[in-house]
């Protein structure tokens, strides 16, 4: 019952930033926890950032850790994932998850997907 698309993704040089957005559609936004996950090609995908329902708390993974922030604005229904110091090593693509209830560090947990969105870095 919730829907996400992902913008923003694109191609930046090392040590630049990008902001990538997800915004969400339907009525249990306000009710989910959501996350940042990525995948490189021929990599598994893992967790990048989640943020509760009330943007109150975060956590990341201890390769963003101090150059990503995930926000939220519940007025607008977006998701957000601030992208500081990038490095090649991020290259991915970016999906944005939901999921009611609380946070999770687990794709499995997410039960709403979006399609993604390719971040490059070159070095």
């Amino acid at each position: 019952q919730v829907q996400l698309v992902e913008s923003g993704g694109g191609l930046v040089q090392a040590g630049g930033s990008l902001r990538l957005s997800c915004a969400a559609s339907g009525p249990t936004f306000s009710d989910c926890a959501m996350g940042w996950f990525r995948q490189a090609p021929g990599k598994e995908r893992e967790f990048v950032a989640t943020i509760n329902r009330y943007g109150s708390y975060s956590d990341y993974a201890d390769s963003v850790k101090g150059r990503f922030t995930i926000s939220r604005d519940n007025t607008k229904n977006t998701v957000y994932l601030q992208m500081d110091s990038l490095k090649p090593d991020d290259t991915a693509v970016y999906y944005c998850a939901a999921r009611r209830g609380v946070t999770s560090m687990s794709s499995t947990w997410y039960a709403y997907w979006g399609q993604g969105t390719q971040v490059t870095v070159s070095s």
